[in-house]
Order: C-alpha cells, then sequence, then structure tokens
C-alpha cells in the first residue's frame, strides 16, 4: 500500500466511493457531481483516497460516462431499486481483488489523510474483519475498512432484505478508530455545501 509502513504492505487495499444514491435530500441531484467549492464532491473524495490505496473504483448507478472519464472503474449495483449503500459495498466486494476494501461516501470531501492507514492498522492489530471511523461525538458508520472476505455475510444480510450499514456492521467483530470530526463532515443537503 502506498505510503504504508512495512508492517502494512502485504495488505491489497482497494477503495470504493459510494456514489449511487439517489440523492434525495439534494433534491434528487448526483451528490458526486454537485459542485462543492469549485469542483465535483467526488474529485475532493478521489483526491483524498488515491495516494492511500493500490486501486479506486466508484458505485455509480447514473451518469456512468462522466464518472468513468474519472479513470476509474465504475460498478453499478447488482441489486434492483436501489437498496441503499451496502448494494455499493457488496458490488465492489464480488469485484476487485484486494484484502480489504475501504468504504467512503461521495459527500465527505475533507477525508483524513492517514485514514486508510489507520484503519487498516486498528483492524490487523485487532485481528478483526472491521474497522470503522468515529469522532468524540459519534461514530460514522459510512466511512469504514472491511476485509473483502466478508462479501458472502453482506449478501447474505442484504437477501434477508437488511438494509442498514451499522446493522451489519453490529454483526461483525470490529473496532472503532477516532478521527477530528472535521474529516468527516457530511454534505448532504444544498445549504451544507456553503463555505
Amino acid at each position: 500500500m502506498p505510503g504504508s509502513g512495512s508492517k502494512l504492505e502485504s495488505a491489497r487495499v482497494v477503495a470504493v466511493v459510494l456514489a449511487g444514491g439517489q440523492g434525495r435530500r439534494m433534491g434528487g441531484a448526483d451528490k458526486g457531481l454537485i459542485d462543492y467549492q469549485g469542483r465535483p464532491l467526488i474529485e475532493w473524495v478521489l483526491a483524498a483516497l488515491i495516494p492511500q490505496v493500490d486501486e479506486l473504483v466508484i458505485s455509480a448507478n447514473r451518469n456512468f460516462d462522466t464518472y468513468a472519464a474519472y479513470g476509474h472503474r465504475v460498478l453499478p449495483d447488482t441489486l434492483p431499486d436501489f437498496p441503499g449503500p451496502l448494494a455499493g459495498v457488496l458490488a465492489a466486494l464480488q469485484t476487485v481483488a484486494a484484502d480489504w476494501l475501504v468504504v467512503a461516501p461521495c459527500d465527505t470531501p475533507h477525508l483524513p489523510t492517514d485514514l486508510v492507514l489507520r484503519l487498516l492498522g486498528a483492524a490487523q492489530l485487532e485481528r478483526v474483519p472491521l474497522a470503522v471511523a468515529a469522532d468524540d461525538a459519534r461514530v460514522h458508520y459510512g466511512c469504514f475498512i472491511v476485509r473483502t472476505d466478508q462479501r458472502d455475510n453482506l449478501a447474505a444480510f442484504l437477501a434477508r432484505g437488511e438494509r442498514a450499514v451499522r446493522h451489519w456492521q453490529a454483526g461483525l467483530a470490529s473496532t472503532t478508530v477516532r478521527f477530528d470530526a472535521a474529516g468527516f463532515a457530511n454534505l448532504n443537503q444544498p445549504n451544507d455545501l456553503q463555505p
């Protein structure tokens, strides 16, 4: 993994940026392509994650050509009817060749530059398949790293009609990693985009 110490070099890490939602709170707009301080939200997340991983893929369900123009594989959901972010995670887990998958939503433009290193390090140290980002006030369930051997577990969870990220995570041995809250500012609504 780029920039990592020798302890972690044997782990291949791929990131998936989740941009496949319906953007209901943004009036149906494709959130990843909404302008934020002069460039689309997705560009902020790509810039943060690319130096931290071996490969990056984008989960999207529309505007495929626009996302593909960034030079990364674009993965649509394999499940129908927009079942939520875990569908994008599952599509990535079923596609990538990696030991670990780091997951981040497209509307978190200020991700930490050491996100992957710290999540991976904590998961390996604790010998658990999942590490989730948190700050002093809350857990950021949508930003995590998971071992790719959990793909069947996630597929079964979704097949039962379950959708909630935190409920799936609750069924896995895990650890949380504390970061500064500013790194997870989540731009969900139009007024969140104001500087």
